[in-house]
């Protein structure tokens, strides 16, 4: 299933630095918090984030 890419260059942008991160020294929610502080993310752009991982976290579970 595809997942549908936001239009903001700064989410793109955080979610290529997400991905880049080695996950299995840290929570994929504190790479979202440090994210959002990073690329300076809107309270719009954060939500999509947080929202993104959670549905992907409970995938894994």
């Amino acid at each position: 299933m595809a997942t549908v890419m936001p239009e903001g260059k700064r989410v793109r942008d955080a979610l290529t630095w997400i991905s880049e991160q080695p996950k299995e020294q840290r929570d994929i929610m504190e790479l979202v918090r440090e994210a959002v502080f990073r690329f300076n993310l809107t309270p719009k752009e954060e939500k999509y984030l947080y929202h993104l991982y959670k549905d992907q976290s409970k995938k894994k579970s």
